[in-house]
C-alpha cells in the first residue's frame, strides 16, 4: 500500500479512536506522520497519553465509510501533521485532530470573518447580515459560519451570491445534511466553497457537537461578527470562543426593544467592538489578514521580502522567480478559468494551485468570481482587491 494511503488510513484510525484530542495531537507531533505514529506501537501511544480505550480503538481498521467518502472527487482529509492544516485554527484552543473537507481545502487559509447570529432573525437582521457579507466578499474576505438556519444561512448565501468564498462548518459528518432544509445550500457550498467537519463521515448531528463546531468557526476566522443574538444564544458561545482564541469580536447594536439585540449589547458591554458598517470590520482585520498572508507564504516557501514576487515592467508580463508561480501565471488569462483547467494546464495539484492563487489574489494580481480565476485588469492593482470585485 502506498505511503500516502497508509498515512490516510492511520489518520482515520486516530480520528476514530475518540477521547481527548491532546494526546492524539501529541502523538502526531512526536512522530511527524500518522503512519510513523501508528508504527510506533502501543507503548508509544500510552507514553503520549492515550487512554487504554483509545489504544484498543486504534487497533481497529479505518472506517469503511470514511474511506469511501474520501474516494469521491473533491473530498479531502487534512490532519494535524499536514502543512496544509490551517494556520489560524492550529493556534486556536483545542484544535481538531483532522478536518474532513468537501470542496476547496485551500480556502481554509483564506482570510475570513465568522458571521453568526439568531436562527430566527428579524427582517432588519436578515438584511444587515446580507449587506455585511456582500461587502466582505467584495473586499476580498471570505465568510465562515455554521450552516444553521437564520443568520448562518443568510451569510453563506449572500457571500456565494457576491462571488466570494464561504466555509460551512458542520456539527455532523461531512456526508450528512443538517439542517435538512439547507441540503441544497450545503451542496452549493461544497461546489463553490468548502464544507468542513471534524466528525467522521456517517456521524449524526448531536446537541453536544455544536459547541465543538462553533470553536472551529471561530478558530478559522480572523474575527467574529455577531449580527443578532438573544441573551441565550449559540452565537454568544462562538463569540466567547473567538475571544478565547485571541481574535477580534464585533457586534452590531440594535433597538432596545428588540430581544434579539440583547446578546449583541451584552457583548459590547463585555468589550466587543461596536460596528455599524462592514468597512469598520475590514479595517480592524487588515493587520491580521497581512499576517495570515505571511504565514501562507512561509508554508509555500515563498520569500516574504519581495524576492519571490514578480517585477512589473511596463508592457511585459510579470516574471516570478518561482517556476511554479510562473507556470500558473502563464496559465491564467483575462477570461475566467476554473480550477480543473488550471490544474490541467500546469500539472500542479489543486491544493497547491489554490494556495498560490490565494497569494496572487492577496497581492491584487488575480480576480476570483464564482470559483473561476482570471488576471486583474492591471498587474499593479492595489493589494486587498479580491474576490467579487
Amino acid at each position: 500500500m502506498p505511503a500516502a494511503h497508509t498515512d490516510t488510513d492511520c489518520l482515520l484510525r486516530l480520528a476514530a479512536a475518540g477521547g481527548p484530542l491532546a494526546p492524539r495531537r501529541a502523538l502526531l507531533r512526536t512522530y511527524a506522520s500518522p503512519g510513523a505514529a501508528f508504527a510506533a506501537g502501543p507503548a508509544a501511544w500510552a507514553a503520549s497519553g492515550l487512554a487504554p480505550r483509545q489504544i484498543h480503538a486504534l487497533r481497529a481498521p479505518p472506517p469503511d465509510r470514511s474511506l469511501a467518502w474520501l474516494d469521491a472527487p473533491d473530498h479531502h482529509v487534512v490532519g494535524w501533521h499536514d502543512p496544509d492544516y490551517p494556520s489560524l485554527l492550529r493556534h486556536a484552543p483545542n484544535p481538531p485532530l483532522a478536518l474532513f473537507v468537501a470542496g476547496d481545502a485551500g480556502l481554509l487559509w483564506h482570510p475570513m470573518v465568522a458571521v453568526v447570529g439568531s436562527r430566527a432573525p428579524s427582517g432588519s437582521g436578515h438584511d444587515t447580515a446580507r449587506a455585511f457579507c456582500d461587502a466582505f466578499a467584495r473586499d476580498g474576505l471570505g465568510v465562515a459560519s455554521g450552516l444553521a438556519a437564520g443568520i448562518d444561512t443568510v451569510a453563506h448565501t449572500a457571500t456565494l451570491d457576491a462571488g466570494g468564498p464561504t466555509v460551512a462548518v458542520l456539527g455532523c459528518g461531512p456526508d450528512r445534511h443538517y439542517p435538512a432544509s439547507n441540503a441544497t445550500l450545503q451542496t452549493r457550498i461544497a461546489r463553490h466553497g468548502a464544507v468542513v467537519s471534524e466528525f467522521l463521515p456517517g456521524t449524526p448531528a448531536r446537541r453536544e457537537h455544536f459547541p465543538a463546531r462553533n470553536r472551529i468557526v471561530a478558530g478559522l476566522a480572523l474575527g467574529t461578527l455577531v449580527v443578532e443574538a438573544a441573551q441565550r444564544s449559540g452565537a454568544l458561545i462562538t463569540a466567547r470562543l473567538a475571544a478565547d482564541a485571541g481574535r477580534e469580536v464585533f457586534a452590531i447594536p440594535g433597538s432596545i426593544r428588540n430581544p434579539k439585540a440583547r446578546g449583541c449589547h451584552r457583548l459590547i458591554r463585555d468589550g466587543a467592538q461596536l460596528v455599524e458598517s462592514p468597512a469598520e470590520v475590514v479595517a480592524a482585520l487588515n493587520a491580521a489578514a497581512s499576517a495570515l498572508g505571511g504565514a501562507l507564504r512561509r508554508r509555500l516557501g515563498t520569500p516574504t521580502d519581495g524576492a519571490g514576487c514578480p517585477s512589473d515592467t511596463p508592457g511585459d508580463d510579470p516574471e516570478y522567480e518561482d517556476p511554479d508561480y510562473n507556470r500558473l501565471w502563464k496559465a491564467l488569462g483575462h477570461d475566467p478559468t476554473d480550477m480543473d483547467r488550471l490544474v490541467e494546464r500546469t500539472g500542479l495539484t489543486a491544493a497547491r494551485a489554490s494556495a498560490m492563487l490565494l497569494l496572487m489574489e492577496l497581492d491584487g494580481r488575480v480576480l476570483v468570481e464564482h470559483g473561476r480565476y482570471s488576471r486583474t485588469s492591471a498587474t499593479t492593482r492595489p493589494q486587498g482587491a479580491g474576490r467579487g470585485q
